[in-house]
């Protein structure tokens, strides 16, 4: 089947050119000052803001085994309001993706779904266990083409072990992708160790575990000439480490999670385990450094690091809370909100951390191409002018742990649009990408 017709009218592409975009068998077919076509349903969207389909790098979907909190599907109906039209689903799943078996069930799923791509990545260790290399080369191979692979929930800590993983994976320029955590500094913790913990009477978790687990991968990464990945960087020392490898021309790249650029560890006075999560909540100093090196190209892109949670892992003590917050949904406002509204970043520049590096390093060719004709028809319309209010009972996430509840956001994803067929419109999640 072909997918219906659609011109856009009026909305200004990564926020510089008003056009008309017209979206035909899949692609976009024009874009031009003004475009007539009776065949195509109109969509006025005069003052919005037309931008490349979100690629999320950093999603966990709990299927197989926890659908309690979250399935592909409900995941890709959350993303898709969210204007993602790409989750990377993470291994930490039961059975752990750790087999080609195991991510060809979770990419079958996303097609199922049927409104975005769902690239599964997979375990870099047997069981996440950070003993035994997972079956990598299997997983490449299947019909999934595995090329990111993750333990993230747990450190490869071994660093042996990280080594081999990353030799491995140039075979068929994959990434590693880390997350920088030494166990053993952090044995116990609660938050992040400071003024706040302290007070609190809750164990630290200190920047250091992060750091020292980024500074030692990253000469790894430059030791065998392999692709590296930090997820969800967390702290000014760690973007000062990253911002060295780079300038040292080693093949590091990195991420930071949208409650990252904007929460900070003095939530954690309310003892509300929303808060709670992995890495933790930092400090405003962070905070500020984390903008900023998201603004100058230190880190790459914004993933959001959606972890569900059923209400029974989270609504307890903090201590026996679960960590992880959901965001999918909320992520582009936040963006909008840290870094539009403060003019840290332009429209282009979201897209190219919210959209095109993303999908470059995770090799999702075909989310890599943007705004152009020719194109998948892969586009997230924003109004700017609207807010909206983050409700937890009215999230299409299975799960309620946002940490935004009841926060006024700038920017209401309007229609997004997955290989040319509506998965939102007018705000609303289609069942199933209309034809």
């Amino acid at each position: 089947m072909t997918s219906a017709q659609y011109l856009i009218k009026g909305a200004s592409i990564l926020g510089v050119d008003s056009s008309d975009l017209l979206i035909s068998n899949g692609v976009i077919a024009q874009i031009a000052p003004t475009i007539t076509n009776d065949a195509a349903t109109i969509i006025d969207a005069k003052g919005s803001i037309i931008l490349p389909g979100l690629v999320d790098l950093h999603t966990h979907v709990r299927e197989p085994g926890r659908e309690d909190s979250e399935t592909v599907l409900t995941a890709s109906r959350s993303g898709a309001k969210g204007g993602f039209t790409a989750l990377s689903a993470m291994a930490n799943t039961s059975p752990v993706a750790d087999t080609a078996g195991v991510v060809e069930q979770v990419f079958r799923l996303g097609q199922e779904a049927g409104l975005l791509d769902v690239f599964p990545i997979g375990a870099v260790t047997h069981a996440l266990e950070g003993k035994q290399l997972s079956e990598i080369g299997a997983m490449a191979d299947s019909i999934a083409k595995v090329r990111v692979f993750s333990d993230d929930g747990n450190c490869v800590s071994d660093p042996l072990v990280m080594r081999r993983a990353l030799e491995y994976i140039r075979k068929f320029d994959g990434v590693i992708a880390q997350h920088a955590q030494e166990p053993r500094l952090t044995v116990g913790a609660q938050m992040n160790e400071g003024e706040i913990s302290s007070r609190l009477g809750l164990k630290g978790w200190p920047a250091i575990a992060e750091e020292a687990i980024i500074a030692r991968d990253v000469l790894l990464a430059d030791h065998v000439h392999s692709r590296l990945h930090i997820c969800h960087v967390t702290t000014a020392g760690g973007v000062e480490i990253i911002r060295w490898a780079k300038a040292r021309g080693i093949e590091v790249t990195a991420e930071v999670t949208p409650h990252h650029l904007l929460l900070t560890d003095d939530l954690a006075i309310s003892y509300d385990p929303v808060f709670k999560v992995n890495p933790p909540l930092r400090t405003q100093k962070d905070v500020e450094a984390l903008r900023e090196a998201l603004a100058d190209g230190t880190i790459d892109i914004v993933a959001t690091d959606h972890a569900p949670h059923s209400s029974e892992s989270k609504d307890c003590e903090w201590q026996e809370a679960a960590f992880g917050m959901i965001g999918l949904e909320s992520a582009l406002s936040i963006v909008n909100k840290t870094m539009i509204e403060t003019k840290l970043l332009d429209w282009a520049a979201v897209a190219d951390r919210l959209s095109l590096t993303p999908a470059k390093i995770g090799r999702y060719s075909d989310h890599e191409m943007g705004i152009a004709v020719g194109a998948p028809a892969h586009i997230t319309i924003i109004d700017p002018s609207k807010n909206w209010m983050v409700d937890r009972d009215l999230v299409l996430s299975k799960s309620r742990n946002t940490p935004f509840h009841g926060m006024e956001l700038p920017g209401v994803v309007t229609h997004t649009f997955f290989r040319g067929r509506a998965t939102v419109i007018d705000g609303h999640v289609t069942q199933r990408a209309s034809m």
